[in-house]
């Protein structure tokens, strides 16, 4: 069949090998979406998209060029790799481009037993219509909630098709599915909000519509008539919504593209203790029904668990096939791509050991702090690991919350803060960061 992904793309390989490439591969995504979204139980938006899309990287030497298009005509397809091969004949030579050798590539291509596909049928946009008019409901019937600013539902099916002129040639599907919802209360300046949502490649999986409505008006009632705390140093608890982003700025340093770059806090931290002893942040992207999972990554080589750091001590950085060859290292099958641009190194789905204690038992540990739940801003230096946010939350006293806080800033080092971590044991299984509630000691508040 000339319209399938795998076609497409031998077609361009070999469209591009006519135009003069030394090498070349493409990447091509086909997908689908819906997104309802409902106010005041009417419905306010629907949208749906249908779309193919390809990337072609060539290499002509040691000079690279990426073209995308989401024209895939024949004849489209010819004057895309003419232009590729153009643009790759004037670009200024990298030395450490180039494609995995045939040794490196991974054997098994299909993602049938990581379950990221749902063959269920497409939801009707009425169902998706109905779990977004029944979070909202579930929401406004919760006493104290004056209105609900956004209720949503959505699903999403993608083939992603990858294939080079190395010899590689694989792809898989991922389906998604999900609802959401975003609950006001009070007014005037006094008005707070705040969200519940869940997203699943199986909508079996899926937490009822009433539950996420429900669950976001009673955050948002929690949040009413904040104020904030005296200026100070206290322990702080990211709550488990927002604690991923924590160990998102750690993964963030130890990319091979900031390494290799030399602008990383974490450039002399390989083979050290960057968090606590006995903790162990492991990658893995061979998780069943997980968002972040993949049998290879963007180049074609085999995706494999590993820890990140093992024990407290990081073991290594995040690299691709350019930045190991820039370091002389080898590839860790992190890279990641689009149809616009070439790979580059990223992980999938991580997870942080989880502690013995659960969310209360390390609040009545606190003594006095703050528990954040929102984050706005940032204010990172990716050189001294310097780090500034505003929060929201609430206040401990004596072991307890005691009343909302907003418009506050925490203030700290992720080098200090990351080392002295205690984890909760709450961490969603389902998400691609399975990250606990995290306690840090001693950061500086910035309140009245």
């Amino acid at each position: 069949m000339t319209d399938t992904l795998e076609y497409l793309t031998q077609s361009l390989l070999q469209r591009a090998k006519e135009a003069g490439a030394d090498a070349a591969d493409v990447l091509a995504v086909r997908g689908n979406s819906i997104s309802i979204d409902v106010r005041n139980g009417v419905l306010e938006q629907a949208e749906r998209s249908e779309a193919t899309d390809i990337g072609l990287r060539v290499f002509v030497g040691k000079r690279v060029a990426n073209v995308s298009s989401s024209d895939v005509r024949a004849d489209s397809l010819a004057i895309m790799a003419e232009r590729a091969v153009a643009m790759a004949r004037e670009a200024p030579e990298d030395p450490y481009v180039g494609l995995a050798d045939p040794a490196q590539l991974a054997e098994n291509r299909k993602a049938e037993w990581l379950e990221l596909y749902d063959p269920t049928p497409e939801p009707a946009p009425a169902d998706l219509e109905q779990d977004a008019r029944d979070a909202e409901a579930a929401a406004l019937a919760v006493e104290g909630i004056t209105q609900v600013s956004a209720s949503s539902a959505g699903y999403g099916s993608q083939e992603v098709y990858l294939a080079a002129s190395n010899g590689f040639s694989g792809g898989y599907q991922r389906t998604s599915r999900s609802t959401s919802c975003v609950a006001i209360a009070g007014s005037g300046t006094g008005m707070e909000r705040d969200y519940d949502g869940d997203q699943r490649i199986f909508q079996a999986d899926l937490r009822s519509p009433a539950e996420i409505g429900r669950t976001a008006a009673e955050r948002t009632l929690e949040r009413i008539n904040p104020r904030k705390p005296k200026t100070g140093a206290y322990p702080v608890l990211f709550d488990e919504r927002i604690s991923s982003s924590l160990i998102g700025h750690l993964l963030m340093a130890i990319n091979g593209a900031a390494i290799a770059r030399r602008s990383s806090w974490a450039l002399d931290l390989l083979g050290k203790e960057v968090l606590p002893q006995g903790l162990s942040l492991t990658e893995d992207p061979h998780r069943v029904r997980v968002g972040g999972s993949r049998p290879f990554d963007a180049e074609g080589l085999a995706t494999q668990k590993r820890d990140i750091v093992k024990d407290g001590v990081l073991t290594g950085w995040t690299l691709d096939l350019a930045t190991a060859r820039k370091l002389g290292l080898e590839s860790t099958a992190n890279a990641a791509r689009g149809t616009t641009g070439g790979p580059s190194p990223s992980v999938s789905n991580v997870t942080l050991s989880q502690g013995v204690k659960d969310r209360a038992a390390l609040i009545a540990d606190m003594g006095t702090g703050l528990v954040v739940t929102s984050m706005i801003g940032s204010t990172i230096n990716p050189n001294t690991g310097d780090y500034s946010r505003g929060a929201a939350g609430f206040w401990v006293e004596n072991g307890e919350v005691a009343y909302p806080v907003s418009g506050v800033t925490i203030a700290g080092n992720l080098i200090e803060m990351l080392k002295t971590i205690v984890p909760a044991n709450d961490a969603r299984p389902w998400l691609s960061r399975v990250v606990p509630s995290l306690l840090v000691e001693g950061l500086t508040l910035a309140g009245e």
